[in-house]
């Protein structure tokens, strides 16, 4: 949003106080921008539930359609959570004579279609797990490699809207051979589906994953825990740049509410992936934060970046589409942010959802306890004259 004042253009910004500003960056050339994978989707990262961190193989349509009925019943499909991700374990171990996978009769006796008819009725999307190897992760299924087109068409065929694309049990050759055949696969399958890479980092996915995936891990796994959380963040943001509408940085899910981190601890790891089906009132209070959600989803699609490091504070900050930028901030100076000295700014913090009485000049200081964080828009009111 472009506000005129005397001729001058101003920025809105959100920063984050662990703060947070920006310079512009290039979009990238067409050239670049021509893709193998035009399937339309991912214009914002992506938000919903997968079965992994909490369930593991320990899953079932029950479970799937447990989760369906509580991102309805809580709220949180409104907000925009509308993928339910079934994640390894879903298959039998052996195909069929045809070659085709066959989801487990002991846990999705309905077979996929039936789950994704009702996930639909619900007005969600189903999200499926394979594997760029011969047998996924857990050993207990097989992979998709050699077999790309006839798991895509069955993929389509079921309904399904998300598929997590793994990369264990390969032989040892490289992804960018093999993710390729997948996204090949999934174009001629007839149905949009958004195409989550999950190579690990390992060949720095974030450098050529834009033409072939909607989204690439960027890490290792993560685990409930602060010092995990972090170091996925900080893995993350090296590769900033590369995120934009149509394909973004993954550094692996959200890990609130399973019990690993204090509130204070899942604030911090919610506001860091902006910029489960037992819900507690704490997690849910975290999870549906409009304010921060509306951060993650602005469809400019630039990802925040450290712009100041002391000692054990951070600040990050991003460009959003209506000039708004993120602010994680002990102390977050103008000059940080690229905001004109003597500037007034107007601060709003979302996660009290309140508007400071008084307009701030040329800095942002603020109190951030251990493990916390303060998470800020800022709206410059009257330029520098």
């Amino acid at each position: 949003m472009e506000m005129g004042m005397k001729s001058t253009q101003v920025q809105v910004l959100a920063v984050l106080l662990l703060a947070c500003a920006s310079p512009p960056r290039s979009r990238g050339s067409e050239a670049e921008r021509r893709r193998l994978l035009a399937n339309g989707l991912g214009n914002t990262p992506p938000m919903g539930w997968n079965s992994w961190n909490h369930f593991h193989c320990i899953i079932n349509e029950t479970v799937i359609r447990e989760t369906a009925d509580a991102l309805v019943s809580t709220g949180l499909s409104k907000l925009g959570y509308h993928y339910v991700n079934i994640d390894d374990c879903w298959a039998e171990l052996n195909r069929d004579a045809e070659g085709n996978l066959v989801p487990r009769k002991s846990t999705f006796p309905s077979g996929m279609k039936a789950l994704a008819d009702y996930v639909h009725s619900k007005g969600l999307k189903l999200g499926i797990y394979s594997d760029a190897g011969y047998l996924t992760c857990s050993k207990t299924m097989p992979g998709s490699l050699g077999y790309e087109q006839k798991d895509a068409d069955a993929f389509a065929a079921w309904g399904i809207d998300y598929l997590k694309y793994d990369n264990c049990n390969n032989g040892g050759s490289r992804p960018t051979v093999r993710y390729p055949v997948m996204t090949r696969a999934l174009m001629n399958a007839g149905r949009p589906i958004f195409f989550s890479l999950c190579e690990w980092g390992d060949l720095h996915p974030a450098l050529w994953g834009f033409r072939i995936g909607n989204s690439w891990r960027t890490t290792n796994d993560i685990n409930d825990s602060w010092e995990s959380m972090v170091s996925r963040a900080d893995e993350n943001e090296v590769y900033a740049d590369y995120a934009r509408p149509g394909g973004w940085n993954d550094p692996d899910m959200l890990e609130v509410g399973n019990g690993g981190m204090t509130k204070g601890e899942y604030i911090v790891h919610f506001s860091l992936w902006a910029i489960s089906r037992n819900i507690t009132g704490e997690t849910m209070e975290i999870l549906s934060n409009e304010e921060v959600i509306a951060i993650n989803q602005d469809p400019l699609g630039v990802q925040a970046k450290k712009v100041r490091m002391e000692g054990n504070q951070e600040n990050r900050c991003s460009p959003l589409e209506q000039r708004r930028r993120r602010q994680r901030a002990i102390t977050a100076n103008w000059d940080d942010l690229g905001i004109p000295p003597d500037t007034l700014v107007e601060a709003r913090d979302v996660w009290k959802h309140e508007t400071m009485k008084q307009y701030l000049k040329n800095e942002l200081t603020t109190t951030v306890g251990p493990h916390a964080c303060k998470l800020f828009i800022l709206t410059p009111v009257m330029p520098a004259q």
